[in-house]
């Protein structure tokens, strides 16, 4: 929901990503529906050879809340009331103080890995039982599946791993509300809350990591790896509300059994400790606890890098197709784009064609300039003819978006 940066050079963050916020497995397709897209007849004559101008607008999916356009609207004077108003209407903000538990992808192995420190404590996930951690060894302590795999081994390093207890089912390391520092490949990253092994399923040997947080904490190990903190306050709250609501929207819908919501752009970016940023930890305290709802359910808040001057309609009814007049402010690189593409490496890519001769778009969204964002194109070539949508052709080529067309 990691990463190309989609920023102009010159704001110094890490954030706004070409994909952001997306579609959780149990919503299926974020395509609008087939009611949205109108029919078109545009065909343009590829060169036999050499580049093909594409130009576009906005950087991403298009759907929901514009982050250039939030920070465009900040600066018009909005707050990040109005901001959302805009960008999700019909929802309205309500307070979710929960937890939320989300998989930790980059842990890889079987085992948790953390640093000794004061308060370190396990906990038996199943009951709450919770045991205060000894300073042994060389301060390396671990969870891991023990020889029935429905049971956790806690060890310590001294020289080689040793016993110190063993518990049914998932156990968690934590420190009193501070963070606790895992070992993921070379790297040691900080986490708040509890570090789970958990086990995904009745009898898998298998262990996935997953960090249980209550969701403003999580909120702030999201919002700088998705706009940059330095930006608007009014941006930066946006973002929060947009960030804690779309957790909560996860909490609602989640990705398995044990975890609700991943921390990379398949869901939206979540690097705890090492995320946040005084100026976001500022955004999330404004916001406390506000996500916004919809017929009393939390609004899934999709956002994306640029809106290009419209946003794009998704499933829901705050996920309308609406004129942006926040997002083409001077620092939004991405409003309008142009690229030029090789017809060769078009070519390469669907070798089927043969010789590209010409594209013809034959299904666009119908809002704003050349009709909006592609649904449907058709290279014709000179062996045949391939039809593909217009996200499997922004990918393809790493386009931003699927609105665009083409100029010789």
């Amino acid at each position: 929901m990691r990463r190309t940066f989609l920023i102009a050079a010159s704001v110094v963050a890490p954030a706004l990503l070409a994909t952001t916020a997306s579609a959780p497995a149990a919503t299926g397709s974020t395509a609008s529906s087939a009611r949205d897209w109108i029919s078109v007849a545009q065909t343009y004559p590829m060169p036999a050879r050499g580049k093909v101008n594409v130009v576009g607008h906005g950087y991403g999916h298009g759907h929901g809340m514009s982050q250039y356009g939030a920070e465009g609207a900040a600066r018009q004077g909005l707050s990040w009331r109005q901001i959302v108003d805009f960008y999700y209407p019909g929802t309205k903000p309500e307070r979710d103080r929960g937890r939320i538990t989300v998989l930790i992808s980059a842990d890889t192995s079987s085992d948790v890995v953390v640093d000794h420190r004061s308060h370190l404590r396990v906990t038996k996930e199943s009951t709450g039982a919770t045991h205060v951690v000894p300073d042994r060894g060389n301060g390396t302590w671990r969870l891991v599946p023990a020889r029935d795999p429905s049971r956790t081994k806690v060890q310590f390093y001294d020289g080689g791993w040793k016993r110190w207890m063993a518990f049914d089912g998932s156990v968690s390391f934590s420190a009193a509300g501070r963070p606790v520092r895992l070992h993921v490949g070379n790297a040691k990253l900080a986490y708040r809350g509890r570090l789970i092994s958990a086990i995904p399923a009745a009898g898998s040997t298998d262990r996935d990591t997953v960090n249980s947080v209550d969701l403003d904490t999580y909120v702030r190990g999201v919002v700088p790896s998705e706009m940059p903190a330095t930006w608007s306050p009014a941006a930066v709250q946006a973002q929060s509300v947009a960030a804690r609501t779309y957790g909560a929207y996860e909490k609602a819908h989640p990705r398995a059994r044990h975890f609700q919501i991943c921390d990379t752009t398949a869901c939206q970016v979540y690097r705890g400790v090492s995320g946040e940023h005084p100026r976001a930890d500022a955004a999330v305290k404004a916001t406390r606890g506000q996500v916004l709802v919809h017929r009393g359910e939390p609004a899934f808040t999709q956002f994306s890098s640029s809106s290009g001057g419209w946003t794009s309609a998704n499933q829901f009814p705050y996920l309308p197709a609406k004129k942006d007049p926040y997002d083409g402010w001077s620092g939004n690189a991405n409003h309008t784009w142009r690229i030029s593409v090789d017809v060769s490496r078009i070519e390469r890519a669907w070798p089927a064609i043969g010789n590209l001769r010409s594209i013809k778009v034959t299904r666009r969204d119908g809002n704003g300039q050349w009709k909006g964002r592609i649904q449907s194109l058709t290279l014709v070539g000179g062996k045949r003819n391939v039809t593909v949508s217009g996200d499997t052709f922004r990918f393809t080529l790493g386009l931003k978006s699927t609105w665009l067309t083409f100029k010789s």
